[in-house]
């Protein structure tokens, strides 16, 4: 009884002990039992995860059957986010000077603003000389136009005896001396009203109360958020003609409209242009002005190849590209793969996979997480 007791003793542990000395496909000892987790996930030695049926749905696994099929070539551009010159505008001073809230209080980023709102005055100021000089001026042009107004008043009390001509000529002398107070007036308190270029939102705002700024300082930047620009640089001259389409990586939610390209090179790059807008008509986008995005263009041409979903592929210990295929019921599969991504949404594999290979689309990410 104690021999055979024996025998079925190594018979089991025969079954979880690989021979002295194996070795898997990524360098682990295949010779050391496996440890097996309570609720039966568990990497087995060759790299492969088992996955019990009651923890797949737990996980919400879904797989799809590889089918091979021709999709178009995609290249992946780095660009940035721009104004839209025609959605879009800046606020500047022309005489610089002392900033003053408005009506409402200086604006911040984000708050909306409407077509010819104040948003804030500046206020001149000039030299301490200059500022004399034009008071002293405008205190002769007042204290002229008082006399004249005197003189009209009492040459047309005196109507009948006097021309009528010299009536009129002090009636204009009191005019144009009261047109040079309110023009010396105006400028020794000139006052400049900054106002909104178009209905939007503030994207940039820079100043504060009582700030100094100079002509043409740039104090405000006004966009309307459904509308804006996003330009790439490639250094093919020829993308242009080739190009059938191009998304955002990892925004699913902006459509791209082609332009056009530049026809000189800046800084050694083409410069290229996309209208950007919202899948949902009039919905601000997911966009900052000056954000750096990837754009990845479809061209014309076609690639051969399987196409999933983009959340399929996962990186492995050596930060290789994987998918996971269903190789039982129970048991999953890394396999190394290259692809190219189709949009902000979807890849193809051009190599790696073969034909009825059923790859995970959903959750692989927490497969890979098993350990």
């Amino acid at each position: 009884m104690k021999t055979l007791f024996f025998i079925l003793t190594l018979c089991l542990a025969s079954q979880v002990v690989a021979s002295p000395g194996a070795h898997g496909p990524n360098g682990e000892h295949l010779d050391t039992a496996s440890v097996a987790t309570p609720n039966g996930l568990a990497r087995l030695a060759d790299g492969s995860v088992n996955v019990p049926m009651l923890a797949q749905r737990r996980l919400g696994l879904r797989t799809l059957v590889a089918v091979e099929s021709d999709s178009a070539v995609t290249v992946e551009l780095s660009g940035r986010v721009l104004m839209d010159p025609n959605a879009g505008g800046r606020v500047q001073t022309t005489i610089g000077g002392k900033v003053e809230p408005g009506p409402r209080g200086l604006p911040v980023a984000g708050m909306a603003v409407r077509r010819g709102d104040v948003l804030a005055y500046v206020v001149h100021h000039a030299d301490p000389i200059a500022l004399a000089n034009q008071q002293a001026q405008l205190a002769e042009i007042r204290s002229s136009r008082k006399l004249a107004a005197s003189r009209v008043q009492r040459l047309q009390s005196l109507e009948g005896t006097v021309p009528r001509k010299e009536i009129e000529a002090a009636a204009a002398d009191y005019e144009s001396l009261t047109a040079r107070e309110k023009a010396v007036g105006s400028g020794v308190g000139a006052r400049e009203p900054l106002r909104a270029p178009l209905s939007g939102v503030i994207a940039r705002a820079d100043v504060v109360t009582g700030q100094v700024v100079e002509s043409k300082d740039v104090l405000f930047e006004v966009i309307d958020p459904a509308r804006v620009l996003v330009e790439a640089t490639t250094s093919d001259p020829t993308l242009g003609a080739r190009l059938a389409s191009a998304s955002l990586k990892g925004i699913p939610d902006v459509r791209l409209r082609w332009l056009g390209a530049a026809r000189s090179l800046r800084d050694g790059v083409l410069p290229m242009t996309f209208m950007a807008s919202s899948d949902a008509a009039g919905h601000s986008l997911p966009l900052a002005i000056g954000q750096p995005v990837t754009l990845v263009a479809a061209l014309k041409s076609q690639v051969k190849g399987y196409v999933l979903p983009a959340q399929a592929v996962t990186r492995n210990a050596t930060n290789e590209p994987v998918v996971w295929i269903k190789a039982g019921a129970e048991r999953y599969l890394p396999q190394p793969v290259q692809f190219q991504a189709l949009d902000a949404q979807t890849i193809v594999v051009t190599q790696g996979l073969g034909a009825d290979n059923r790859v995970v689309v959903v959750g692989a990410s927490l497969i890979a997480q098993i350990r």
